[in-house]
């Protein structure tokens, strides 16, 4: 499966030109021009496994670095400041990676994914 199955092509690069300059990425930003925002717990779900690259059950630091690219493979990496950014959001527990359930936890509390994912 891919983003696109779930996120329309459009609405992925207009997300992406948002936030094309260093430190100008906004994860609320970002994941409310990209449509993520409204989407349903389970397609959050298939979110999640696409940007786990590694299948761990968890989306680590390192990860989050190569984040846009998941969207698209010619997006910039993320700065270290953004990627720490985007991961502090819903790391409850300060152990430097988000599992699924973090994630939707976060959903839940906020009624939406703007919080995070």
């Amino acid at each position: 499966m891919s983003l696109t199955s779930i996120l329309s092509a459009e609405a992925i690069d207009k997300a992406l030109k948002e936030c094309q300059a260093p430190e100008s990425f906004d994860h609320k930003k970002f994941f409310q021009s990209c449509g993520l925002s409204s989407k349903t717990a389970q397609e959050v779900k298939e979110v999640f496994r696409i940007l786990d690259d590694d299948n761990s059950g968890y989306i680590e630091e390192a990860e989050f670095k190569f984040f846009l690219q998941r969207f698209k493979p010619d997006a910039r990496i993320l700065t270290d400041k953004e990627a720490k950014s985007l991961i502090s959001a819903a790391d409850n527990d300060s152990d430097g990676k988000i599992g699924c359930e973090q994630m939707l936890i976060s959903r839940v509390s906020t009624h939406c994914l703007r919080c995070f994912l």
